[in-house]
């Protein structure tokens, strides 16, 4: 069984207002896949993963970990702090 890929597609979509349409036209994938990868029911492969980064100009780890992401505004404002 292949492990949860966690990410932050959603919120940095948002962000750069793009639409999943918009975005999946632009990696070569299907909208609902988009949907599908935010929601965590779908592990991009590594091709798309790196299309999407790329898209966003971010480092696909900005984007994609193994392990759950921080919340943003932990990250912001430094609370719980490791």
């Amino acid at each position: 069984m292949s492990e949860q890929v966690h990410n932050r597609l959603a919120v940095v979509r948002a962000e750069h207002k793009v639409s999943r349409q918009s975005l999946a036209e632009a990696v070569g994938a299907h909208y609902q896949t988009i949907g599908y990868i935010e929601r965590g029911q779908y592990n991009p492969s590594l091709d798309l993963a790196l299309k999407i980064s790329k898209f966003f100009g971010l480092p696909v780890e900005a984007l994609f970990s193994l392990e759950p992401f921080r919340p943003l505004t932990d990250e912001v404002y430094g609370r719980n702090q490791p």
